[in-house]
Order: structure tokens, then sequence, then C-alpha cells
């Protein structure tokens, strides 16, 4: 069954003075939802500073498209999603070549699909901003804000067997980290299964 997500009392009185310039509601928006949106910019990223420009452009936006939010669905949803849009408009502005990685053919994509439960959402947070971007910026659409690999074609403006490929050798950069990670703290002795993890 599918549930209807509603904003509250509360984001209902903010939307409305935000429609109408309202630099108090805006700031209080602002300061509600900017801790959250900055960790979405981070993630797609390099470092803090461009983090923080991609959040104000985003807010920016938020503001002067408020006539846009429907009411139906989540705010912070479509708060985040606009951070999102913004995020990769800077990585087109500025890394034109983000998704010229050297990429490997989605000739084993099939593989790729099983290695997904194999990570837990805390380490690949903590090492994603090592990922190459093309490979980090299909990795968060697809397994942090869940978009399909059509939509990320279409998203970035490539082939659909380039976003599986991506996300394949994402997943396979990540695991390989994170295998290093345990390493150094795992006792000497016990097996990584390293061959199993890295198998794309």
């Amino acid at each position: 069954m599918h549930f209807k997500v509603l904003p509250s009392d509360q984001e209902e009185k903010w939307i409305r003075a935000c429609r109408e310039g309202n630099a108090a509601a805006q700031r209080q928006v602002y300061e509600k939802y900017a801790p959250r949106m900055l960790g979405v910019c981070i993630r797609y990223a390099d470092n803090q500073f461009d983090a923080e420009e991609i959040l104000i452009n985003g807010f920016l936006k938020v503001f002067s498209r408020m006539e846009q939010f429907r009411n139906e669905g989540s705010f912070e949803g479509w708060v985040r999603k606009i951070m999102v849009n913004e995020a990769l408009t800077y990585l087109r502005c500025h890394k034109s070549s983000y998704l010229t990685t050297d990429l490997e053919k989605a000739d084993r994509e099939s593989h790729c699909d099983a290695l997904g439960g194999q990570l837990e959402t805390e380490d690949l947070l903590r090492v994603i901003q090592g990922l190459p971007t093309g490979y980090k910026t299909v990795f968060n659409l697809y397994a942090i804000e869940g978009y399909s690999h059509q939509e990320i074609a279409g998203m970035l403006g490539i082939s659909e067997s380039t976003s599986k490929s991506q996300l394949c050798r994402a997943r396979a950069l990540l695991q390989q980290s994170i295998i290093k990670e345990e390493t150094v703290r795992r006792p000497a002795g016990i097996d990584s299964g390293e061959n199993q993890l890295t198998r794309c």
C-alpha cells in the first residue's frame, strides 16, 4: 500500500511564508535542512568548500522555486532532489571530464547486483569520497538516492551500460578500500575473504 507523505504543519507555514519572500522563514528552512543537505552535497563534491557552494546555490533554487512544490510529497525529499541536481550541475560546470574515468565495459555487470548487501552504509559513506568522480556520482545516484540506471543515464547523458559499468567498478573499489581498512585492524592470520568480495 502506498502512503502519501504530506508536509508537516510547520513546513506548510514555512512554505507559505517563503513563497511570500519572508526572510525569517527562509532562514528557518535553511537552519532546519542545511546540515542534512550539506551531507548530500559532500558526497558529490571533492571538498567542504565545493559542497558549501553547492549547498548555497541549491537553497537559492529552493527559495526561487517554492511555487513548484505542490504539497504532494515530502518537502525534505523535494529539497534533496534540488540539491542532487545542483550537485550534478556543479560537476558539469567545474569538472567537464568527470565521466571520462577509465571505464571497464559492462560485460560482467550481472555479478554486481549480488554485492550490494555485503557493504554497510557507514563503511560506504566513510570511503566513498576516495572514488573517482564518475564512479562516485553513479554510486550516489543509484545506491543512495535510489535512481534506476535508466534515470541515471538520462541525468548524466550516458548509456545505461555505462552507468552499470561505473556502479560495478565503484563497488569493487569500495570493497577494496574496506578490506584494506579491515586488514589493518584485524589480527594476523584471519582471512579477509578478499577473493570473494572483489569479484564483480
